[in-house]
C-alpha cells in the first residue's frame, strides 16, 4: 500500500469527516473508497467512448456502404411525388441552414 500526502481544502475535509462519520468508517476509508469509485467510473466512461466511437464508426461505414447502392433516380422520382406544402410547425429549417 502507498502513502500519499494530499492537501484538501478546508471545506472538502469537513464534508468528508461528516460523511465519514456518518458511514462510520474512517476518513481515509472513506476517501479510498471515493477515489476508487471515481477512477471505476472514469475508466468506463472512456471505454463506453472507445465503444461509441467504434459504433459510429461502424454506422457511418453502414451508411456509406449502403449509398454506393443507392439510386438516387428512383430516389428523386419518389420525392417528385411529394405534396409542395409548408413545414409542419418546428419541422422548418432555421434560416442559415
Amino acid at each position: 500500500m502507498s502513502n500519499f500526502a494530499l492537501r484538501l481544502p478546508d471545506h472538502v475535509m469537513s464534508q468528508a469527516k461528516s460523511a465519514a462519520d456518518e458511514d462510520n468508517v474512517s476518513v481515509n476509508q472513506l476517501l479510498v473508497a471515493l477515489i476508487a469509485e471515481g477512477l471505476g467510473h472514469r475508466r468506463g466512461l472512456q471505454e463506453r467512448g472507445l465503444q461509441e466511437k467504434g459504433l459510429q464508426e461502424k454506422g457511418l461505414q453502414d451508411m456509406r456502404t449502403r449509398a454506393s447502392r443507392a439510386d438516387v433516380a428512383a430516389a428523386l422520382a419518389i420525392l417528385d411525388h411529394a405534396p409542395d406544402v409548408p413545414a409542419e410547425p418546428g419541422d422548418a429549417l432555421r434560416s442559415g441552414s
